[in-house]
């Protein structure tokens, strides 16, 4: 499940060139602006990107913004499942990432006219009313509503400008061939129903465990494939936040403090929920359409089912959700729906709205006023906080020190000796394995394997603390022998054994399938069967998962025939086409001008990636992962009872 939601996380970012504005705004979106990209100040500096600098206002805000849509998908989202997903990470590269493209402009001195400002601004679709922009006074009226100030608001789009410039600069040369753009369509428009029969090796019993000798056996065919990769070995000092919160004291005085300082972040802001009903006008009488919606709300106002009247009636996008535009999606609408949300209270419905091609009900379904949280009720948030901060603060300076002596002696082990700490060994480690419950990420291992012998790293900063490792030893990668590997070949060498009986399991099954015995068989002989109604190409397939060879069969085979069996990674199974859906090239070309944009968007996407993985070479980037965490945990805590 876990694997799913990660590859959601991935659909969630955009094509670079539709972010940059949508990224850059979403800092101002919901809790306001903290001031440009990259001119944070020194002392809130959390990266250096080229000359670029990229505060920890700007991350904050960023990462509680993405958090907050994030509960709008999930609805229920906390600590573990927010590190599990590794969004703070996924925020911050973004952030790191506009910032190279910024940089880059700045060398190539692309900048923003006050004409262009004005043009963006009047095109942005949440400013428009009957097609036309709803002007200044509006504008102005929608920041102030959210709290944006227009100055903040106006550097962002002006920094969207740039980077828009800057990406267009960019990928001006690249192109793509029809064929192409037809390979895609039909990616994304062919489908199939198809059923299969699964036969995981996970319910496979073997007759008996293979012998010794046909272990070795299998190891001897197989020598190429068991190889020991190059591992390194350190010693390493590791100081837990969790154990250094206990030498901390704090006072009522210094969470006032921090309250006082940081007020903003303990502001929950207006959250407003609405529903939509649409009843578009386009190539129909004005007056009919009018008489419609004024009966959808006559039964409204009699009491009526919302969302069951925009699933009846409702033509747009969220009518099959009951008319549900949720607590962001809203935004999106013309500026006269939303204004109308704005004045309505929670439970209250509109009259109709009419619009240019069409008439709009609103319904707003929940509203509740922006609050601050009193020091009172923030005060054990801000214990954790600040423990966690101190902490973090008294570990980062024990580990700057005894790096500074570490160095200069040139021996950790030694230096920590006097300072009554002991240097442990991390054993053999592959290149971002982890390291115990210190270092579940893999950072100490990653940072030996930036190390020459004897060198001292930098301090390291993880969620549990703060280490510091030293190098003692490399082992380059070498063919492994028998018995370093004995227990993985055995398992290697059941699992091919129990696909092989699947796969006769398998074969014996296809021979005896009519059109209507596939449950029969199934339960005979342990099968699992799956159904799947609409499945394109590369389209992941519950337990099969992403698979070449049942998209081939999947568009190649005849309607109801059974193919051969093919595998999988942890099995075999046998697929048959029920239905299927194949693009016809009328279709394509009442669609091809927009489908070439599309993947022309596609190649720009990757291409960027690509320069932007060199240009992150290039310039360097600095974080101050202590700077980092402190603020990711900040944020987290909020989460940590979230159930």
């Amino acid at each position: 499940m876990l694997k799913s939601m990660r590859k959601n996380m991935q659909a969630l970012k955009p094509i670079l060139w539709f972010v940059v504005a949508a990224f850059i705004i979403s800092i101002f979106f919901i809790w306001g602006a903290s001031g440009k990209l990259g001119e944070g100040g020194g002392g809130n500096t959390l990266a250096v990107v080229g000359r670029q600098k990229i505060s920890g206002d700007d991350y904050f805000q960023a990462l509680r913004n993405r958090l907050e849509a994030l509960k709008s998908q999930y609805k229920e989202i906390d600590k573990a499942f927010i590190e599990q997903l590794n969004v703070p990470q996924q925020v911050l590269e973004q952030l790191v990432e506009q910032a190279l493209l910024l940089d880059k402009a700045k060398e190539l001195r692309l900048q923003t006219t006050d004409a262009e400002l004005r043009d963006r601004i009047t095109a942005l679709p949440g400013l428009q009313q009957n097609g036309k922009f709803v002007g200044y006074e509006a504008y102005k009226r929608a920041l102030q509503y959210n709290h944006i100030k227009v100055g903040d608001f106006e550097n962002g789009l002006r920094q969207d400008i740039i980077l828009t410039k800057m990406v267009q600069l960019l990928t001006a040369g690249l192109a793509v061939t029809p064929e192409e753009v037809w390979a895609n369509y039909q990616k994304t428009n062919d489908s199939a129903k198809i059923e299969t029969l699964i036969l995981e090796t996970s319910k496979v019993t073997l007759d008996k465990a293979p012998e010794p000798a046909e272990v070795q056996a299998y190891f001897e065919a197989h020598k190429d494939g068991y190889k020991i990769p190059e591992k390194r070995e350190g010693v390493a000092v590791f100081l837990k936040t969790e154990d250094l919160k206990k030498e901390i004291e704090l006072s009522d005085k210094d969470i006032e403090k921090y309250y006082e300082a940081n007020q903003a972040r303990f502001v929950n802001p207006e959250t407003v929920k609405a529903g939509r009903i649409w009843l578009p006008s386009a190539g129909k009488d004005k007056a009919l359409v009018e008489a419609e919606a004024r009966n959808v709300l006559d039964r409204l106002r009699k009491g009526g089912d919302f969302a069951g009247l925009a699933k009846e009636f409702s033509k747009d996008a969220k009518a099959a959700d009951g008319g549900d535009y949720g607590l962001y999606d809203w935004k999106s609408l013309p500026q006269a729906e939303q204004d109308e949300i704005n004045r309505l209270a929670a439970g209250q419905t509109s009259d109709l709205v009419a619009e240019t091609d069409g008439i709009a009900i609103i319904r707003v379904t929940e509203k509740m006023a922006a609050t601050t949280t009193p020091l009172a009720g923030a005060k054990a948030q801000i214990r954790t906080i600040l423990l966690d901060e101190k902490a973090r603060e008294l570990a980062g300076s024990r580990i700057a020190k005894i790096e500074k002596e570490a160095k200069s002696a040139k021996s950790l082990e030694a230096v920590l000796k006097k300072s009554n700490l002991k240097a442990e060994s991390t054993g053999l480690l592959k290149s971002g394995e982890a390291w115990g419950e210190n270092d579940p990420s893999g950072a100490v291992s990653s940072a030996l394997f930036g190390l020459k012998e004897k060198e001292i790293s930098a301090p390291l900063y993880t969620f549990a603390g703060v280490g510091l490792a030293e190098l003692r030893k490399i082992e380059a990668p070498r063919p492994a022998t028998f018995d370093e590997v004995k227990a993985n070949v055995e398992t290697d060498l059941t699992n091919e054994r129990k696909k092989e009986k699947a796969l006769a399991v398998l074969t014996g099954v296809k021979a005896r399938l009519t059109d209507k015995n596939w449950e029969d068989l199934a339960a005979k002989n342990n099968l699992e069967i799956k159904t799947v109604d609409t499945h394109k190409r590369e389209q992941y397939i519950a337990v099969i998962g992403e698979s070449k060879q049942a998209d081939d069969l999947a568009f190649t085979l005849p309607l109801n025939q059974a193919g051969e069996p093919f595998a999988f990674e942890t099995g075999y199974a046998l697929l048959r086409v029920l239905d299927r859906k194949e693009s016809t090239r009328a279709e394509f070309e009442k669609t091809k001008e927009t489908e070439t944009e599309q993947v022309l968007g596609m190649k720009k996407n990757k291409f960027l990636q690509a320069y932007l993985a060199k240009l992150r070479t290039d310039k360097g980037v600095k974080i101050k992962y202590d700077k980092f965490l402190t603020i990711t945990q900040d944020i987290l805590s909020r989460y940590e009872t979230t159930k």
